[in-house]
């Protein structure tokens, strides 16, 4: 078993209940090897914490940038919680170090283990908030993850990437960009959606999201960096 003291040292936070964040690190895979072991999957946590993280950056941004108008602030809670930048904070606090997976899951480390760590950030931010309370787990996003804003809006990673990429591909190549489903991953309750942009039949990028919307965002910031259009 994983040392989770370890992780609770990583992050200064010490639970009362330290199976809570064993279970926030188990995914469904871990179980279907370890049909008899006594811990629960994530997927609960995870779904509270997605509501309990968008409300602590949601009140961060409304203090923080008065001026701000919904649209705005709309779009930057969106460049914070989607999947890569989760997926970037929890890989900067070490949580792959603590998944527990299947075998089959544990040997995959593109896509689809960026999903498995944003997912378990967003666990891991449920437990800290069942564990300990409000104010407690508003510290650890903060310190793991608002020093990014800093850097999203000194970059304009907010603005509406895909009226950008449209403008450039028509300016450029005289194209108007396609986007398309490529799968949906995920239980039904937390669906995750992967969008591809295509120039013609040409898929330039791919982008994530929590619906199509921000899949589409995702995969136009996705296109702007392949095509070096930023």
């Amino acid at each position: 078993m994983k040392n989770f003291k370890e992780f609770e040292q990583r992050i200064s936070v010490v639970f009362k209940d330290i199976h809570l964040l064993q279970q926030a690190f188990t995914h469904r895979s871990y179980l279907n090897e370890h049909k008899h072991s006594a811990l629960k999957h994530n997927e609960r946590l995870e779904f509270l914490g997605d509501a309990v993280l968008e409300l602590i950056v949601t009140e961060h941004l409304f203090e923080k940038y008065p001026a701000y108008t919904e649209g705005d602030m709309t779009s930057l809670r969106a460049s914070l919680v989607n999947a890569d930048t989760l997926s970037e904070v929890a890989s900067a606090l070490g949580m792959n170090d603590f998944l527990l997976l299947s075998h089959g899951e544990a040997k995959d480390t593109g896509r689809a283990r960026r999903y498995i760590l944003a997912n378990t950030f967003e666990a891991v931010v449920g437990a800290i908030f069942i564990d300990q309370g409000y104010a407690v787990v508003r510290d650890f996003v903060a310190k793991s993850s608002f020093h990014l804003l800093d850097e999203i809006v000194a970059k304009g990673l907010w603005t509406d990437s895909k009226s950008l990429f449209q403008e450039k591909a028509q300016e450029i190549v005289g194209v108007t960009p396609l986007y398309k489903t490529v799968r949906e991953e995920g239980p039904d309750h937390d669906k995750e959606f992967v969008v591809g942009v295509y120039l013609n039949t040409t898929k330039v990028a791919e982008g994530s999201g929590k619906s199509k919307q921000d899949a589409e965002q995702s995969a136009a910031r996705a296109g702007l960096k392949a095509k070096g259009w930023e």
